[in-house]
């Protein structure tokens, strides 16, 4: 259980990150027409496809889906054995909890990527492959504000947007896991850095 009990939790976030998507793919239609009003005006869900990275961001190029898709395959074998080398040294729990959300959330995200073009048919129509294509499916919309920013705004200005992008579960894991360790560092790695200047002094 030393190790086991921060895979599971990824494990766990990992079937929740799922099964919402497929049950928003099987049950909601895409777009406005489905949207669904949760809390008034202000959380939403709302089915939508991301072809790009976490909370709608994309990667350029013909290429740009599969590199995304690549380059997700390593940091998913990176953070797992991160964790693996974080439990050995037996760094603060809250750290390790932290990283097994990060690690759920980059696994769930890239099983969209890989599987979803073939399975549920969503890679773009212009794709070379629907393996390594899939789009990612989000759906929890929250409206803080939505409309067109002033012409005036350097880089943003004329261009339609909304200030919370819609993001999955995935994206929730990871942002959580990192919100906490930036949240608490000084409290998760106190100790250590503590213990280095008593070295050296």
């Amino acid at each position: 259980m030393k190790y086991a009990k921060y895979y599971l939790l990824s494990l766990a976030m990992i079937i929740l990150d799922q099964v919402v998507k497929l049950a928003v793919y099987f049950n909601m239609e895409m777009g406005l027409p489905g949207q669904i009003k949760i809390f008034g005006n202000w959380f939403k869900l709302h089915y939508t496809l991301n072809p790009g990275m976490a909370f709608g961001m994309e990667l350029g190029s013909d290429y740009g889906k599969l590199i995304l898709t690549i380059f997700r395959l390593f940091a998913m074998t990176g953070i797992a054995y991160y964790l693996y080398l974080l439990i050995k040294k037996k760094v603060h729990a809250g750290v390790l909890w932290s990283v097994a959300l990060i690690l759920a959330g980059a696994i769930g995200n890239v099983i969209d990527s890989i599987f979803y073009g073939v399975f549920l048919n969503n890679a773009p129509a212009d794709s070379s492959s629907p393996w390594f294509h899939g789009q990612v499916i989000d759906m929890f919309y929250i409206d803080i504000w939505e409309g067109y920013v002033a012409d005036w705004v350097p880089l943003l200005g004329g261009k339609y947007m909304a200030l919370w992008p819609i993001f999955n579960v995935a994206d929730a894991s990871i942002f959580i896991g990192v919100a906490i360790i930036l949240l608490f560092q000084k409290k998760f790695f106190g100790d250590k850095k503590r213990e280095v200047s008593n070295i050296n002094a």
